[in-house]
Parts: C-alpha cells; structure tokens; sequence
C-alpha cells in the first residue's frame, strides 16, 4: 500500500500502481471524467501513469493552468497528425503549449500551408478527435529513437535527439501518428471538442535567424464549443484594442526602419502619457524613502563579466563596442544594476546609511531576435522603472513588504485589480543556471514567502523562473478582458554584492555584506503603456489623458474666445486645445471621441453672453451647461477622486 496525500492535506491509502485517474474515480466519477493530467511530488504526469510510492497528489482539469497546457500540448499532437494527413512530405520540428493554446513548427518543404488551408486542417482534428484514441506513452532506446527518425527521414527530431541521454527518451502516439516527446497528454483525443487554427507564421529553427526558417502554425482548443465562442469574441475585442493600433491613431509612438527594428520614436502626446506615469511614480518613490540617480546608456564590457549578465545575457545583447584602444570593450546597457552596485560602493557604507534605495528610470537595451519583436511589448531599446535597495538580512523582509505595497499602490491607482503574485523559484534539480550559494539562496526564497504570507497575496509558487541572481516575486495581472500580463517585479539578491564586493560596516565595527533588492513596478515603460492602452482601450484615466478637453468653438468667431478660456484652464493645470477648423460642430466632437478626448467644452453665442460652457464627456455625451468655475469645480472633483488611492 502507498499514502496519498491531496491538496488539501487528507490522506489516503491505495494499493501500490495506482494511476491519478483512479485515484479520481474514487473521489467522483464527474471529477475522473474531466481530469487531464496530474501533478505528482511536483512532477506533471499522464493521469494513467501508475504511482508507485507515497506521493502528494493534484488532479489537473481544465480549471488548472498545467491541465490548460496539457490539452494544448495534446491538440498540437493532434494537429500534426491532420498535417502529416495533408501533406505526408512535411518535417516536424517543436509543437508546445504556449500561454494561449499552442503551435507547431515545420519543414513543409516546396509546399506552401497558408492560412486557407486551415478550416480543413481544423475539421480533420475534430474527426480525428472524435475517434477518442487515446495518447499512448512508450519508453524507447535512444538507438531505436534515431533508427525511427532516420526512416523518417526528419531532421529536426534527430537533432534534438542529440542533446537527449539514453534512458530517458520518450514516444506518444495518438491515432496514426508518433512523437518524440516527454508529455505528459491527456487520456485521448475526445476531450478536444472545439479548436480553432488562428494564423500561419514564419519562425526560425530554434529561434536561430542563422537557421532554416519554418512554417508555425498557431492554434487553440476547448472542452466546450462555448468556451471557444467567448474565446473568439475576446479576440476581436483584443484586435480594437491592439496597442499598435491605437497607439497610431492617438498619435502616441511610432516606429522606422531606418532608426531600427524594435526602437520606438514616442510622441508628442506619448511623450505626455509617459512623463505623466513617470512623475506618479516619482513622487510615490519620494514619499517612500527612494532617491534618483542617473547612469549612462554604455558600461564597460568587464562592469558585465563581474556581474555575470555577460555570461548568462551575453547572446541576447548588442555586440560590444571597441574603441582605438587596445582591449577597450564597452556594452550597450542590457541592466541597470550593475551601476546602480559601484554608486553603493563609491564611498563607505554604516549599518546606519541602511537601507539605501536607488531608483532611476534607465534605458536599457537587449538584442531581441527581429522575429520576436512586437510593438512597444517586445522591443530592443527600453526605460525601466528601476530601483535597488542594500540593506542588512534583517532588514531585506520589511523592505521587500514596503515593495509589494508600492506595487499594490500603482495597481489600484490604475484600476488593475485582477491579478496574483507569483513566486518564481529556481529549479529543483539543474542548479547550473544560478549563480551564488545554496544558503543565500534558501534565506532569499524564505525572505519572498514570508513576506507573500504577511500581505495575504493569492500566490502561487513556480519552479525554474527565478533570475539567474535570485528569486523573485512577479505580479500576473489580467487586463480588462481577461489576459494575464507579467507587470512588476521584486527580486531578492545576496549574490551580486558577493560579486562586486559590496560593504558595509556592522554595528560590531566588522565589515558585512548588504543584502539587494531588485525592484520594477512598471516593469518597463513600453511594455507598461502598451498594456495600459489595451486594458483601457485607449480611453484613459483623466489625469493620464494626453488631452483631458477639446474646445469646440461653433463659427470663427468664438475662436478667440475659445483660446482665452483655453488659456484661463491652463492656470488650473487643465491641459487641452482648441479645435479651430473651418469644420462643423459635428465634424468636430466625432473627431474628438475617435481621439478619446474625456471632455467636449461647446462654444457659441449664448455661451459667450453666459460665461458658461456646453458640456459633453467622451462616451456618455452632454452634460449640460456649466459655469467656467463650476467646470473647473467638476473636473478637479473627478481628478481628485481617481487619484485617491488608500
């Protein structure tokens, strides 16, 4: 007999080799119906694998994200099988889940796959999902793993088989199709009920642009019909709000080809939406105790070797710069800690300057691949809304709860109110990837659960995503149409001051090392602003708009008038222009909504005779006639309600 003890903490006992499913059918027959895989002592698994010791349990169903992932990793399975039955030459490369359903790279050859040949590739899926074959898992020699490729005569299995040690390769096989793969998958294709092929893409092999490029193929699935519908709904809903699309039409960014691939131009009025959320931030900083420094845009190339960025983020730079002097190497910044280390360390440091808490809104620059590169959300040159605090280790947990309230601070102030908090951890097993002891490392990670603990965040604890340097806490936030998005970090890192040899002077007269903390409530500003104009729909906050009002005078005549009232709600920080084309009334408020402008201040005859103003808001139309000073009254009234933030 084995012990299974479930998320809840109950206890069970069943005889050695049972599977996850019938541990589920012993709870429920409707629970065993809907499980798809199951996690067990921390492993993802096929529900029928027998477990054959004592083990913590979690039953995955569609309600879970690893049960999302193994319904997509099956459904790509599944459309590699409709693929092969279309065109039987092609080559398989990668098909993983992704964080909406998932794709499939492949050598389709001199044959082209576009997209109108998707609504067949999808309507052979649901036929071969219909006959519920079931994903079937085989341990295989590495020989007879490459014998079946070779015949196969598929180049990109017998690569990846290279980096793979005999004993520990894998096949599945659903229907007439075979995979190399690790899985896990669901029991069998019937749970695919609905899915819907989104687009065809170019990807490069491995993400290499040095490779063959591929044919991805991007798609999604559901165990409802219904659930793809609303799937689909929230995608067109997403296509109005895209970024890049308003961010055109509301004049914010834009980018050149001649500037380069990934490097936005802001704006006029992205200048202005941008400064605006770098002054909230500042003064919220300020109030916090944070202080501003400024570094340069370059480092020398060994300020990165000591740091260790070199090495782990070397490939994903610009390549180094080399000057007429001899071994002279300098980087474009790729982070800003690094500089933020040799300010701490440009003067002694007591135990009573402590903590310390830099903060810097620095440009940064990554060589993304151009093929990932995506609007403001994914680009090669960004401002981070950064800041490092050094403190003692008995101080790193107070200030890192002083962080998470910062970030629950900005959340609020801008409306996001969905989201959960993430505990990136490192990998149980490869610690390769990490750099600095085990001890730092376990007080690092207790510093970021407790401190979870104490604000009573909804947490949930992921391996194998901590930084290189440290863990970290990452806050997933849903937008307004339900997208999770990764904004704002706090990482905990006793490693860098080992590296750059940072000190302080304890209490005890000896020297100590401080303790860092990596902070970015932001994330970056690019990535920020994108996320905000999605989530808002461009319509945003008053106090963010670019222009909070739009003058509309009714003939030429008023124009003036108009720039004198204009000039009047200047004083009283009302920013706005006047709308003086030789246009109709109408012509004019439809083109101040399609700007999104939140107010339409009308004047005409009466409103110069009255000293008032016609008033309309941006969605809800007109709000009457008001006094200038009772204008003014209602407008800083509202402005002062959304930015009241307890």
């Amino acid at each position: 007999m084995i012990e299974i003890t479930l998320p809840d903490g109950s206890k069970r006992s069943f005889e050695k080799g049972i599977s996850a499913h019938d541990v589920a059918k012993s709870i429920s027959e409707g629970l065993a119906r809907n499980v798809l895989s199951a996690e067990v002592n921390g492993e993802i698994v096929d529900s029928d694998r027998p477990i054959q010791e004592d083990a913590s349990l979690k039953l995955l169903t569609w309600n879970d994200e690893k049960g999302k992932e193994t319904m997509w990793h099956s459904s790509a399975h599944l459309m590699a099988e409709a693929l092969e039955f279309f065109f039987p030459n092609i080559k398989l490369a990668i098909g993983p889940p992704i964080e909406n359903g998932f794709y499939y790279d492949v050598d389709n050859g001199d044959e082209v796959i576009s997209s109108e040949d998707l609504p067949k590739i999808e309507q052979k899926m649901l036929e071969l999902a219909k006959q519920k074959n079931s994903y079937e898992r085989k341990e295989i020699s590495k020989d007879d793993a490459i014998a079946y490729f070779k015949e196969k005569q598929d180049p990109y299995k017998l690569e990846l088989l290279e980096d793979l040690e005999d004993g520990e390769i894998t096949f599945y096989s659903q229907g007439n199709f075979t995979d190399l793969c690790r899985g896990p998958h669901i029991p069998n294709t019937s749970y695919i009920k609905a899915v819907k092929l989104l687009n065809v893409a170019g990807a490069y092999w491995r993400g290499d642009e040095n490779n063959k490029q591929l044919t991805r193929i991007y798609g999604i699935s559901f165990p409802k019909q219904k659930e793809l519908t609303e799937y689909l709904d929230r995608l067109e809903e997403a296509k109005k709000r895209d970024h890049r699309k308003l961010g055109k039409e509301l004049e914010l960014f834009t980018f050149s080809q001649k500037v380069g691939q990934g490097l936005p131009l802001w704006l006029p009025k992205g200048v202005q939406l941008r400064e605006r959320l770098e002054n909230f931030m500042r003064e919220a900083q300020t109030k916090a105790g944070y202080e501003g420094v400024i570094t340069p845009h370059i480092g020398s190339k060994e300020l990165y070797v000591t740091s260790g960025h070199y090495e782990k983020y070397g490939e994903d730079s610009f390549q180094p710069i080399s000057t007429p002097n001899e071994n002279e190497e300098f980087l474009l910044k790729p982070m800003n800690c690094p500089h933020h280390c040799e300010i701490y360390k440009s003067q002694p440091r007591s135990y009573r300057d402590l903590p310390i808490r830099y903060a810097e809104f620095g440009t940064v620059y990554r060589y993304e691949q151009s093929g990932e590169l995506h609007g403001l959300t994914r680009v090669r040159g960004f401002t981070q809304d950064d800041a490092h605090l050094f403190c003692t280790a008995e101080q790193v947990e107070d200030e890192f709860i002083k962080v998470i309230d910062l970030v629950l601070y900005v959340f609020k102030a801008l409306d996001f109110n969905d989201y959960t908090a993430q505990i990136s951890l490192r990998d149980k097993v490869d610690r390769s990837k990490y750099i600095g002891d085990e001890a730092n490392w376990e007080k690092a990670e207790a510093a970021i659960i407790n401190a979870s603990k104490q604000r009573e965040l909804e947490t949930e604890i992921v391996y194998n995503e901590a930084a290189f340097y440290g863990p970290k806490l990452d806050f997933m936030v849903k937008d307004a149409i339900g997208r999770k998005w990764q904004l704002g970090t706090i990482q905990v890192d006793y490693n860098l001051p080992e590296r750059f040899e940072l000190e302080y002077i304890g209490s005890d007269d000896q020297k100590h090392r401080p303790v860092m903390i990596h902070r970015a409530p932001f994330g970056s500003m690019e990535r920020f602003v994108a996320l905000l104009i999605e989530h808002c729909g461009g319509d945003f906050p008053l106090w963010l708009s670019p222009n909070q009002i739009a003058i509309l005078p009714l003939s030429e005549k008023f124009n003036e008038k108009c720039k004198s009232i204009l000039k009047l709600l200047n004083n009283y920080d009302i920013r706005g222009f006047v709308d003086d084309r030789n246009e109709k009334v109408g012509k004019k408020i439809r083109d101040a909504e399609v700007a999104k402008v939140p107010y339409m201040l009308i004047v005409g005859e009466k409103e110069v005779e009255n000293d008032t103003l016609s008033v309309r808001k941006h969605g809800k139309g007109d709000q009457g006639v008001m006094k200038i000073d009772a204008f003014v009254e209602h407008f800083k009234s509202e402005l002062k309600e959304l930015l009241t933030v307890n």
